[in-house]
């Protein structure tokens, strides 16, 4: 089910830009809280317990009015103690009780209530006309002596008027007689508030308060509040517009500059735009990475060109000579002298064999740009050199070893022992005699070789590592031992470069530890 659900997903996803997937993602932020707000009903809760807090006030007020024309200027002989009654409803639990039914039958009411409901009748008349508060006042038995249409009838039997005549104030719920269709979304539009407050006098239920309203909708508290709703709605949208505007200068246009250069990149155009101020830090980032990755991608393409160029130049030569030999002996290999025979195929076999050398080379050249260093390797440069140093020497070519000490490098004993045996092949057939070793280890190991032959030129130092590059190409020379050592040396981190000397020549080779 689950990979279905993904798949159609997938099948069905929208392309979207980075902008407007910023934009969705801060509004629904934003409009969360007023979401939350509305399904979980607390500002409609906060308006009814408004409602709760203004019948217990005027409850308050009429049973004081009443208590007194009750008592007639008599003073309580319990009067009572501070005691705030904050609103008690809670829209998520309190149950809806049924609509308030009037109870059937007429009973008489205690005088002295009457008269003075009586007496306070403008002051409940005016109060219902200006809140549209039904109000009703019961005598100590729960009968109604002051209430339009309700006089005579007895409402002790309702569980609020049953706690107010113990002596408790109670708020309850009822359903309304006709719910609206908004009751849908405000569900105070289905409800009325009930609150019956009891009358107190020396300790004792001399009456109860009992009123009712219908509590503002929660759409008629929106509307009332629609300017400061509006300019909050206006705010936060200002707010986001200002994010998106900052997010998309940090994020967005700097993302898409970076495709269009990468898109330069691939048609063999390196031209990487400045890194936008605005740019955030790993962007910023991103962004030198990417400028670096260019850049060794120029380098390489420019390595590839060249390279190409010097291969094809390289097998010119030994390919045009095997097909002239070919040639001739094909044209007049039988007018021929044995002698001219032999040494046209001696010649064709001469470049074939340079052609084979040269094959080689570029294997070995593969392999060592391709090759890999493990983190955990480790070789000891002093044995590695030892063995080198005892498998060159020969008569009228010295190899001596200086500086010997304990030097462990990052590398494997193979890549050491085949970087030293092509620096000193290259000493032997430059005419060099003697050869030095010298090894020091400090935070990184430094290998030096240093002959006494004829040396290299200031200005082919670099041009050495070039593949191709020699000085001994009639000699059989491929001009690709150094570079194949520089990039074995690359792949575990280290370098190999020549240095000037007064006599001879000398290569300096830095391990990592």
């Amino acid at each position: 089910m689950i990979g279905w659900a993904k798949a159609l997903a997938k099948r069905h996803w929208p392309k979207l830009r980075i902008r407007t997937i910023l934009f969705g993602t801060l509004l629904f932020v934003a409009a969360l809280p007023g979401v939350a707000a509305l399904f979980l009903r607390v500002y409609e809760n906060t308006i009814v317990q408004q409602t709760e807090a203004e019948l217990i006030a005027q409850g308050a007020v009429l049973g004081a009015a009443y208590k007194a024309a009750w008592a007639a200027g008599l003073a309580d002989p319990a009067p009572r103690r501070l005691a705030p009654e904050p609103p008690r409803i809670d829209l998520r639990t309190m149950p809806i009780l049924p609509p308030q039914r009037a109870p059937r039958g007429r009973f008489a009411g205690d005088p002295r209530a009457a008269r003075a409901a009586r007496a306070i009748l403008p002051i409940a008349s005016d109060a219902a006309a200006v809140t549209l508060t039904a109000t009703r006042l019961l005598d100590a038995r729960g009968v109604v002596v002051l209430g339009r249409g309700d006089v005579g009838r007895r409402y002790a039997a309702l569980p609020e008027v049953r706690a107010a005549l113990a002596g408790r104030a109670a708020t309850v719920l009822r359903a309304r007689g006709q719910a609206r269709w908004l009751a849908v979304l405000s569900r105070a539009y289905a409800i009325r508030v009930h609150h019956a407050r009891p009358v107190l006098f020396g300790g004792r239920v001399i009456g109860v308060v009992l009123s009712s309203r219908s509590p503002r909708g929660l759409f008629v508290g929106i509307r009332q509040d629609a300017a400061a709703i509006l300019t909050g709605i206006a705010l936060i949208l200002a707010t986001l517009l200002v994010l998106v505007g900052l997010l998309s200068r940090g994020i967005a246009r700097p993302i898409d500059q970076l495709a269009r250069a990468s898109e330069g990149v691939a048609l063999g155009h390196v031209e990487m735009p400045d890194t936008p101020v605005t740019a955030a830090i790993e962007i910023a980032q991103l962004y030198d990475a990417f400028r670096g990755m260019a850049a060794r991608i120029e380098r390489r393409s420019r390595y590839l060109r060249d390279f190409a160029a010097a291969v094809s130049h390289e097998f010119k030569t030994p390919i045009a000579g095997i097909r002239g030999a070919l040639e001739l002996l094909d044209e007049h290999g039988g007018t021929m002298a044995p002698d001219e025979r032999a040494r046209f195929l001696a010649n064709a076999a001469a470049d074939a064999e340079r052609l084979q050398r040269l094959v080689q080379r570029l294997l070995d050249l593969a392999r060592a740009d391709m090759v890999t260093i493990d983190a955990g390797a480790s070789a000891d440069v002093v044995a590695a050199a030892r063995r080198v140093a005892d498998s060159c020497r020969a008569d009228g070519f010295a190899v001596t070893l200086a500086g010997v000490g304990a030097a462990a490098a990052r590398i494997t004993p193979e890549v050491i022992e085949t970087v030293l045996e092509t620096l000193l092949e290259n000493s032997r057939q430059a005419g060099a005699r003697a050869v030095t070793i010298g090894i020091i280890a400090g935070d990184t190991v430094r290998i030096t070789v240093t002959d006494d032959g004829p040396g290299i030129a200031p200005a082919d130092h670099e041009r050495i590592f070039e593949p191709f590059f020699t000085g001994r190409r009639e000699a059989g020379g491929t001009g690709l031992g150094l570079a194949i050592a520089r990039s074995l040396l690359a792949a575990s981190g280290g370098t190999i470069a020549a240095v000037a000397v007064e006599r001879g020549a000398c290569f300096e080779a830095v391990l990592m530890r």
